[in-house]
C-alpha cells in the first residue's frame, strides 16, 4: 500500500471499523512507520479532546428524576378502575420493561465507550517515543514511584519464571480519574494493565469479563476496591495468565 492509503485508514482504525484483517495491518505498519504513528497519535489527541469536551454537558443524575416524575401515573377519573385489571398490569410492566430496556442500552453504550477509551490510551501508549514515566523491570521500584501520584495502591506480581517482563508504569485517567497504567512485554508482544478505582468505572461491567477491542484482547475485573483492565495483541491465553498473576499478587 502506499503512505497515502494507509492515513486514509487512520480514522477507521481509531473507530474500530476496520475489518480484523485490515486491523491488524495497520497495527503492524504503525509499529514500522514513524510518520503514520505520529499521524495517529495527533487524530487520537483530537478525539481524546472532543470526547472530554463532550462530558461538559451531560445531564446530571436530576434529569431521571425529572423524567420519572412526568411519566408517573397521577391521580385519574374513577373510570380508571372500570379498565379490566390485566389492562393495569399490562401498563405497569409496559413501563418496568421500557425503563429496563433505557437502563440496558445505557449500559451498554456506557461499557463499549469505556473499552473504547482502554483502546485508545493503549494504541497511544504504543505510538508515544516515551511509553513510561517510570522504567524498570523491578516492582519495588515501580510501585513506591506511583506513591502521591494516585489516591489508591496496588500490588505487582513476582514475575521470575513466567514469560513476563515488566517495563514500567505511567499515570492514565479515564475521565478525570487518575490510575496506574503498567506496561509488560510478553515475547515481542506489549500489554498494558490499566488500574482505577472502581467508582471510576461505575457498574457498567459486571463481573469479570473477556472481549475485544478493536483487533486487541481485553480481559477485566475488579478485585477490592479496584478495577483492572489488561489490554494488547497478546494471544488470549498471554492475558488470562497475566490476569492470574495480577490477581494473586501479595
Amino acid at each position: 500500500m502506499t503512505h497515502e492509503t494507509w492515513i486514509a485508514q487512520l480514522d477507521a482504525y481509531l473507530d474500530g471499523e476496520l475489518e480484523t484483517g485490515s486491523m491488524q495491518e495497520l497495527d503492524q505498519h504503525l509499529r514500522e512507520c514513524s510518520a503514520c504513528t505520529a499521524e495517529s497519535l495527533r487524530r487520537l489527541q483530537w478525539k481524546r479532546t472532543i470526547h472530554t469536551a463532550g462530558q461538559r454537558y451531560v445531564a446530571d443524575s436530576s434529569l431521571r428524576k425529572r423524567v420519572q416524575k412526568s411519566i408517573s401515573p397521577r391521580r385519574v377519573s374513577s373510570t380508571w378502575w372500570r379498565w379490566p385489571a390485566f389492562g393495569a398490569l399490562a401498563a405497569v410492566l409496559l413501563v418496568a420493561a421500557g425503563f429496563w430496556t433505557v437502563q440496558h442500552k445505557t449500559r451498554v453504550v456506557r461499557q463499549n465507550q469505556i473499552v473504547s477509551e482502554m483502546a485508545d490510551l493503549h494504541v497511544s501508549t504504543l505510538a508515544s517515543p516515551t511509553p513510561v514515566d517510570v522504567v524498570s523491570s523491578d516492582r519495588h521500584t515501580v510501585k513506591p514511584w506511583f506513591e502521591g501520584k494516585i489516591p489508591f495502591s496496588f500490588n505487582l506480581p513476582e514475575l521470575q519464571g513466567s514469560p513476563f517482563e515488566l517495563v514500567g508504569g505511567r499515570v492514565s485517567y479515564l475521565e478525570q480519574s487518575p490510575g496506574a497504567e503498567l506496561i509488560f512485554r510478553v515475547r515481542k508482544h506489549l500489554i498494558s494493565v490499566f488500574i482505577f478505582q472502581d467508582r471510576a468505572v461505575r457498574a457498567e461491567f459486571s463481573g469479570s469479563e473477556a472481549m475485544d477491542a478493536r483487533s486487541f484482547h481485553l480481559e477485566n475485573w475488579t478485585q477490592g476496591e479496584l478495577h483492572y483492565f489488561v489490554i494488547g495483541d497478546a494471544s488470549p491465553e498471554d492475558l488470562r495468565a497475566l490476569k492470574d498473576l495480577l490477581r494473586n499478587a501479595k
